[in-house]
């Protein structure tokens, strides 16, 4: 009979003073990160964490700036943003204010958003050669739609 006693108090005891999200989901998040075409480096905060397709632990508790570079491609950025868990719910049925403000301190009351990248990495297109003194030409095989239009090169016969 103590034995039980001793087990229902502890388990409240953990309910009332835990983090609900913090124990239901954690305080990291497992993203996917991939591109088209692969094997692009990516960087999560400016620090190099491998090569797509990969998958990256972040932690919830901030947002993440994510870059991914592949020579030859324009480089590719996007953001993982934090937002509020559903599990904040469960805090304020269960953990009260001690488990909100532990989830909030650990991260655990967030989700981060998208769950998962996939990057579609745009070809630049572009090749620049150096004639004479000062002078440039360049050719580009998709030029973008804003750009005026000044000339064309026509070939030798």
């Amino acid at each position: 009979m103590k034995n039980s006693i001793y087990i229902i108090l502890l388990s409240s005891i953990a309910i009332t003073l835990s983090s609900c999200a913090t124990i239901m989901h954690g305080t990291t998040q497992t993203v996917g990160i991939a591109s088209n075409p692969t094997s692009a480096n990516v960087w999560v905060d400016r620090r190099f964490v491998g090569n797509t397709p990969t998958i990256v632990e972040m932690s919830r508790k901030d947002n993440h700036v994510v870059r991914i570079e592949l020579e030859g491609y324009q480089p590719y950025e996007a953001t993982f943003t934090r937002q509020m868990s559903g599990w904040v719910f469960g805090n304020l049925a269960f953990g009260g204010v001690i488990g909100l403000a532990v989830d909030a301190v650990s991260g655990g009351i967030y989700v981060l958003t998208p769950d998962h990248i996939q990057a579609e990495m745009q070809n630049q297109n572009l090749a620049c050669s150096k004639k004479s003194k000062g002078s440039f030409i360049v050719v580009v095989l998709e030029p973008n739609p804003s750009w005026k239009k000044i000339g064309n090169l026509i070939a030798a016969k």
